[in-house]
């Protein structure tokens, strides 16, 4: 995993543990599993859309708010980068 994808990470594990007052990331996971999967969803779309109408500048910028949202949905579900990164292993062996 890139640093920056483990510092974020860490940052994510840090405000569910210490939630921190106009905190967005603390603002998901008071909102709750089914609504941090919603914008799971609804980034994606948006990746989809800028992939296929606005070109790759825009695309990076939406599939960097999926990466988020996709991370604070692994920590919402005690999911670890790790585990995922295994898996990815697994497929390519």
């Amino acid at each position: 995993m890139s640093e920056i994808l483990a510092r974020l990470y860490a940052l994510i594990q840090d405000r569910k543990v210490n939630p921190r007052e106009g905190s967005y990331t603390a603002q998901l996971f008071r909102a709750g599993t089914e609504e941090i999967a919603k914008k799971v969803g609804e980034e994606a779309i948006e990746v989809v859309l800028a992939a296929v109408q606005q070109g790759a500048e825009r695309t990076i910028s939406e599939l960097a708010d999926l990466t988020y949202h996709a991370l604070v949905l692994m920590a919402q579900l005690g999911i670890t980068p790790e585990q995922v990164a295994a898996e990815l292993e697994r497929r390519h062996r």
